[in-house]
């Protein structure tokens, strides 16, 4: 059966293909919510909600992209609700006036690892380490981020740079060493 059929039966609550959508994707689903949220518990209570949502807004599904990316963006944005109301309130700074400098340079020494790069994008402060994690993990691009973060594409692109130049501090100061 194609995807497509398995989300037309979903759209005429059919709870066989409900459940069938989401044994296909949970446990893709649930490695998205573990690296925004690091705890399990947290992460099954999120991506259950995010099912929830997905189920109820189904009949918005176009198909212009396909079912997983849609349901991943609901995961995340359901984990960075998640954070928002577990953590501090951020201050919003005035970004509209800043223009960042393009640089797609993320390489690092060879000797650093994945996890050593991990560990150190969770050490940087929330409004740089979600769109650093959405861009280089999750493979958003700066347009994605910015619908989801509900930031300006000029905003998500000085976030993204100031993330990386910490990112690299942070590595430097582990003494990982970056190659830039």
């Amino acid at each position: 059966m194609f995807q497509i059929d398995i989300v037309e039966k979903c759209k005429a609550n059919d709870r066989s293909a409900q459940l069938q959508l989401y044994r296909q994707y949970c446990d893709g689903m649930y490695c998205v919510a573990m690296r925004f949220l690091k705890n399990a518990d947290d992460a099954e209570d999120v991506l259950q909600e995010a099912f929830i949502k997905a189920f109820q807004k189904i009949h918005q599904f176009k198909g212009e992209v396909t079912f997983g990316a849609w349901l991943k963006r609901i995961v995340v944005n359901k984990c960075i609700d998640f954070l928002k109301t577990k953590k501090e309130h951020t201050i919003a700074l005035d970004e509209i006036y800043m223009r960042p400098v393009e640089d797609d340079d993320w390489t690092v020494e060879e000797h650093i690892n994945l996890e050593e790069v991990k560990e150190a994008i969770g050490q940087l402060p929330s409004k740089y380490k979600y769109v650093v994690m959405m861009y280089l993990v999750e493979g958003f691009d700066h347009k994605e981020i910015s619908e989801v973060l509900n930031i300006s594409g000029t905003a998500c692109r000085t976030r993204l740079l100031r993330g990386k130049g910490q990112l690299k501090e942070l590595l430097k100061t582990k003494g990982y060493g970056t190659g830039s």
